[in-house]
């Protein structure tokens, strides 16, 4: 929240409509993408889990993370766009570390995207059930 605090002080007028400006043509560009997809299925992470002292990953496949967002971004694109998203279970990888997937639907498609949570979890039951005992 610190960090949040303090770099938004250093924005100024023009700074807020360009991020505004921005923001809008996200949103135009995932519009599009609905209108040919129903859902868009992404990873939840960019990586697996991590050990639980580490704040965040500080480099992930030689590109360093200058901030927590950096590790994240994968799961900023629904919130910039206003869309409902929803992470499930994907799996683990040899060294039983987990990892999700995030459907992620259009502005105001909250019941498909947990109608689509729900069909995944019954046709992926293993994964489900594997992930949710760890």
């Amino acid at each position: 929240m610190q960090w949040e605090i303090e770099n938004s002080l250093r924005l100024t007028g023009q700074d807020i409509y360009r991020a505004s400006v921005d923001r809008t043509s996200w949103t135009r560009e995932v519009d599009a993408l609905f209108d040919r997809y129903d859902l868009l299925a992404l990873p939840s992470a960019q990586l697996f889990a991590f050990p639980a002292e580490w704040t965040w990953p500080k480099e992930i496949a030689g590109t360093t993370m200058d901030s927590y967002h950096r590790w994240m971004e994968i799961v900023i694109g629904p919130t910039l766009a206003g869309g409902p998203a929803i992470s499930v279970p994907a799996g683990v990888d040899a060294r039983g570390r987990h990892i999700g997937l995030q459907l992620w639907g259009q502005a105001r498609a909250d019941t498909a995207v947990l109608r689509a949570a729900a069909a995944y979890e019954q046709v992926a039951p293993r994964v489900s059930r594997k992930s949710r005992t760890a």
